[in-house]
């Protein structure tokens, strides 16, 4: 009788492993016959803005929007506008919080991220001056001319008829109970290169850490144009079908999507290819382990794994995140990653998120996406959104 062959999950977990890595590539190239073109009618090379060399964007500071002082002072009378009116904080949206003089460069730059180089940070916020609640008026108010539709962070079913339409970013393991957390975004671990859910993610910096915790950024159409470039079959593995990890839901144990998209051009539009997925899923993280009775990824999809996140690393950008920067990025074209860090009292690294549309440039949501899209955006009513002051345990598989 001929041996039935056992899948197994490969040698891989939630942190890279550069040797690992090393070895799988050798021993796959040694014994497998590997595509040498990438699929049929995908680019070879994708030639934009949004193709870009970290280096070169350390090397300049043309995407610092600094915030002068009459555009501050605009920026209080919004608030003090807005607090006025005794509105729901999910009425915040580009009326009731109006910038008028800021208001065009804030839409200059949300075409910056979708045609331009995918990215921007808005700089000088006055954190200090107000309460906590003031700030995340604030930020919301701000971030609506960017994107004027927030997202949900944690899918509806969780929330009881609510919605958290904003995340805090901060290191939560010393009040929570250990063998909870299953996300590195509540640990002062460090994060690998993925992306979130949504179009635009944007992070305010309330705080940074007492040291480490740097913001880094990589253009995923780089990544791509290597990889199409030197190692065309792992294009073919990405675009794809993936077992996405559903952690004991039993709705849905694992849903099947590829981790990359092509979009041909249009009259309106050029090519585009969108990567979109976060490790997470695919090795476990702490409390989170990969489910043991689902399929295992393969040995080609763990190198592809980590091929994204060492191309990234190498070609990354470390930004200057500041107390009162904002940062927004193209989740669409852009990976994002942070190093680990250590706090100290007073000294508390404490970033908000938030997850923002702009239908006036608005990318197509490919197809296996737009259930996920559709948790994060569709009908978000102003009644249903929450900010929460303080950071909590993510009940959800978010990103």
């Amino acid at each position: 009788m001929a041996a039935v062959e056992t899948l197994v999950q490969p040698d891989i977990q939630y942190h890279p492993d550069w040797d690992k890595y090393q070895a799988r590539t050798a021993r796959r190239k040694a014994t497998q016959t590997l595509p040498q073109r990438v699929p049929d009618g995908f680019p070879t090379e994708l030639v934009s803005k949004l193709v870009w060399e970290g280096k070169d964007v350390e090397s300049r500071d043309d995407w610092v929007v600094r915030l002068t002082d009459s555009e501050l002072d605009e920026i209080d009378a919004a608030l003090q506008s807005f607090k006025a009116r005794n509105l729901p904080w999910g009425a915040i949206n580009q009326s009731t919080f109006p910038l008028p003089a800021l208001h065009d460069r804030l839409r200059q730059q949300s075409r910056e991220l979708h045609l331009g180089r995918g990215f921007f940070v808005l700089r000088g916020l006055r954190i200090d001056h107000y309460s906590r609640e003031d700030n995340i008026i604030i930020y919301a108010g701000v971030s609506a001319h960017v994107g004027n539709i927030r997202g949900r962070q944690e899918d509806q079913r969780f929330s009881s008829g609510t919605s958290l339409v904003l995340s805090h970013i901060k290191d939560i393991t010393r009040t929570t109970p250990t063998g909870t957390i299953g996300a590195p975004s509540n640990t002062a671990d460090k994060q690998v290169f993925h992306t979130d859910a949504g179009d635009i993610v944007s992070l305010l910096c309330l705080h940074p850490a007492a040291s480490g915790g740097e913001s880094k950024i990589a253009s995923s159409w780089l990544v791509y144009n290597i990889l199409a470039r030197e190692r065309p079959d792992l294009i073919h593995t990405l675009s794809q079908d993936w077992v996405v990890d559903g952690f004991n839901n039993p709705a849905s144990p694992y849903t099947k999507r590829p981790l990359l998209y092509f979009q041909p051009a249009t009259e309106s539009t050029p090519d585009r290819v969108l990567i979109q997925y976060a490790r997470r899923y695919f090795t476990g993280f702490q409390a989170q382990p990969r489910s043991a009775d689902i399929p295992p990824i393969t040995e080609a999809q763990a190198e592809a794994l980590d091929a994204l996140h060492f191309l990234a690393e190498q070609h990354s950008a470390a930004l200057d995140f500041q107390k009162g920067d904002v940062q927004y990025i193209n989740n669409l074209s852009i990976f994002h990653a942070r190093n680990g860090f250590r706090d100290e009292p007073g000294k508390e690294r404490h970033l908000l998120r938030l997850w923002l549309r702009d239908p006036e440039y608005v990318w197509e949501t490919p197809e296996p996406l737009r259930k996920r899209w559709d948790i994060v955006y569709k009908d978000v009513r102003v009644e249903e959104q929450v900010f929460p002051l303080e950071p909590r345990l993510r009940k959800t598989v978010g990103a």
